[in-house]
């Protein structure tokens, strides 16, 4: 972020941008296929080497970059880093946990309990306090003249929030789709890693043609219109899901559904990512490109986290409803099965464990297994319906994006302040 705004101005910085969001998205479409097929054809393990393969040559290609001017007098905010560090850590790890440790009571598998109360939960509440605790040290430093660890006026005005918020909820609903996908095709479903990339192609390919092309349209269009219309599209896509989604994934209507959302979403990762370049002056780059990868880095894990522990509560909800209704399944045999710890399993698994761990006979277990099948397909269309109404929401702030078309937008330099320009530009 911060060598594009040093090297590129106007129309070349958008494209440039855009550039950097379909590399993301061609990135995660190689992920899906090499690690598919590395995890079909061979093993998880390969995968890791690659990722090394990559990082070494990353790193050798680095010294190739253009150098620029640093600034010795600049000294690290030590205090700063540790809370901003211990609430990012403290986030992540409480939201990766919510499904294993308990999003409320705690499990058997939490490490300790507070008083009966999952630390997954507890980490969160710490994560925003040490964040919030952040933020008001920032402000106290800035106030004294001092260097901040990152200038909150790349916040300052309510276009940059906007522009914050979407990106948050964009790359969280792109981890939610990236993680309910392979779990129903590969738990659900039975098939290979391999099919699973092969599944997200649709979605992977059309994120990183839509952006690379949609920098074409700030041409005619401002931010606030294509944001609005990115999040609209993203709704609907996630509410067609819902719709047509059966046990059968490689169906046209899921295929079209993919890329649609596919489309809304390479739109809105390139835009809110020139928003935030294009309102803050050259010297905020690397705030900008801090504020970015932090937000992607929490939204990925707050994303994923959320699906997982929201699909495995509707799925609870789901299995004991039908349970309730089902009288081939008598009390005296549910009482057998662990009700608090459903999960996602195949229906051979679950057939397995029911001979093994119950006195179940033939005619309930193909009960038991009914009710499986059925509840994962409704508790996907549940979530997916929950993920539409968290993409419509964030309409709102899409909404306060910029107005501005390219003939209007400000000069982002020191001269023209934090803003770049107009606060309602």
């Amino acid at each position: 972020m911060a060598l594009i705004a040093e090297n590129y101005r106007g129309a070349q910085q958008a494209t440039a941008v855009g550039s950097l969001g379909s590399a993301r998205a061609f990135s995660g479409m190689a992920a899906f296929l090499i690690g598919g097929t590395l995890g079909a054809f061979v093993g998880w393990r390969p995968v890791f080497i690659v990722v090394l393969v990559i990082g070494v040559i990353v790193f050798a290609l680095s010294f190739t970059l253009r150098g620029d001017r640093g600034d010795t007098t600049v000294t690290i905010d030590v205090v700063a880093s540790l809370l901003i560090g211990a609430s990012i850590v403290s986030l992540t790890l409480g939201f990766n946990n919510l499904n294993g440790w308990g999003a409320i009571a705690a499990t058997d598998g939490a490490p300790f309990s507070v008083a009966g109360l999952s630390p997954a939960p507890v980490l969160v509440v710490i994560g925003v306090i040490l964040g919030q605790a952040f933020f008001s040290w920032t402000r106290r430093r800035s106030a004294a003249g001092k260097e901040p660890l990152i200038d909150l006026s790349v916040l300052g005005s309510h276009r940059e929030r906007a522009a914050v918020y979407a990106m948050f909820i964009v790359v969280a609903l792109e981890a939610c789709v990236n993680f309910t996908i392979p779990l129903y095709i590969q738990i659900v479903q039975g098939r290979t890693p391999f099919d699973t990339s092969l599944a997200m192609l649709p979605f992977n390919l059309t994120v990183f043609v839509t952006a690379t092309l949609v920098v074409r349209f700030y041409k005619r269009y401002p931010p606030r219109t294509i944001g609005v219309f990115g999040f609209i599209l993203t709704t609907v896509a996630l509410a067609w899901f819902a719709l047509v989604v059966n046990n059968n994934w490689e169906t046209l209507p899921t295929i079209l559904g993919l890329v649609v959302f596919g489309v809304g979403q390479g739109a809105l990762v390139t835009l809110v990512f020139n928003v935030l370049v294009t309102a803050a002056p050259p010297r905020l780059a690397g705030d900008v490109g801090s504020l970015r990868g932090t937000t992607q880095n929490l939204a990925s894990a707050v994303g994923t986290a959320v699906a997982g522990a929201l699909l495995v509560a509707l799925l609870g909800v789901s299995v004991a409803t039908s349970v309730a209704k089902t009288p081939d399944l008598p009390p005296a045999l549910v009482a057998q099965v662990d009700q608090g710890n459903v999960n996602f399993i195949s229906n051979d698994e679950l057939g397995a464990t029911l001979r093994e761990k119950t006195d179940a006979t033939e005619q309930q277990i193909a009960a038991a297994v009914k009710i499986n099948e059925d509840s994962r397909l409704e508790t996907l269309r549940w979530g997916l319906l929950l993920l539409a109404g968290v993409s419509a929401v964030a309409v709102f702030p899409a909404s306060r994006l910029p107005r501005y078309v390219p003939e209007q937008i400000p000069d982002p330099s020191p001269a023209g302040g934090p803003g770049g320009g107009d606060d309602d530009a």
